[in-house]
C-alpha cells in the first residue's frame, strides 16, 4: 500500500482557490490531474495514515465521529459555505460524477466538513448541501476550532482564515482542495485533485467499487 507524505496532500488555497498545477506526489511518483491516466492510476493513491478520529456536529445537529461513517465508503471534502469557487465547483463536479456511475453502482456518501465555524452553523450547512447539482447523499459537518483542527490533522492538512480578504462574501478561508475517498474502515483509498473531470472521478469510483 502506498503511503503518502503529509506534504503530498497539502493543496492549500490563497483564500479559497487551489494553488499550483494540481499535481500531487503519491507512492514515490506524481499523479497529475488532467491527464489521460487519471482513472488508471487512481488505485495507487491509498494510505493508512490519512483519516483519524474526530468529533464534530452534523447538519442535523447530531454528534458525529469517524465511527459514524464506517461500513461504507465516503468522499470527504473540507470547505465552507461562503467559498466562491473550488467548493461549489467540486460539489457540482462530484454530483455529475455520481450521475455517471453505471446502473447498480452505489455512490459513496459525501461528507462536507466546514472549516468556517463562525458562519457555518448546522442550520447553514443543512441549507447549503441542498444546492442543486450537489450529490444527493451528503452530510455536512462543523464544530469548534479545536474540533476542526483535530479533524484536519487526521487528513494531514491545514486551514486558516484570511483576514486580508473581505469581498462580497466576506473573509475567505484557505483550505485543502483535495477530495478524499475513504474506504469502509475510514482509511484513504484514493483522492481527486480539483482539475479532475466528472468522467475521470466516475471511472475511478467504478473501478474501486
Amino acid at each position: 500500500m502506498a503511503v503518502l507524505g503529509a506534504s503530498a496532500l497539502l493543496a492549500l488555497a490563497a483564500g479559497c482557490t487551489p494553488a499550483g498545477d494540481g499535481g500531487v506526489a503519491a507512492g514515490g511518483g506524481v499523479v497529475s490531474s488532467g491527464t489521460p491516466g487519471e482513472s488508471q492510476n487512481c488505485g495507487n493513491r491509498s494510505s493508512d495514515a490519512i483519516g483519524g478520529p474526530f468529533h464534530l456536529t452534523a447538519h442535523n445537529g447530531s454528534p458525529t465521529t469517524e465511527e459514524s461513517f464506517k461500513g461504507e465508503k465516503s468522499l470527504v471534502f473540507f470547505g465552507f459555505t461562503h467559498c466562491p469557487d473550488v467548493c461549489p465547483t467540486t460539489m457540482f463536479t462530484l454530483g455529475k460524477a455520481v450521475s455517471l456511475l453505471p446502473a447498480g453502482k452505489k455512490a459513496p456518501r459525501t461528507v462536507f466538513i466546514s472549516v468556517d465555524p463562525s458562519r457555518d452553523s448546522p442550520e447553514a450547512l443543512a441549507q447549503y448541501i441542498k444546492s442543486n447539482g450537489f450529490p444527493q447523499n451528503i452530510v455536512g459537518l462543523t464544530g469548534t476550532l479545536d474540533e476542526l483542527q483535530k479533524a484536519v490533522d487526521g487528513f494531514k492538512t491545514t486551514f486558516s482564515r484570511d483576514e486580508e480578504t473581505d469581498g462580497a462574501t466576506g473573509y475567505l478561508v484557505s483550505h485543502s482542495s483535495i477530495l478524499y475517498l475513504m474506504d469502509e474502515n475510514w482509511k484513504l483509498q484514493t483522492y481527486f485533485t480539483p482539475d479532475e473531470s466528472a468522467e475521470s472521478i466516475a471511472s475511478c469510483l467504478t473501478k474501486l467499487s
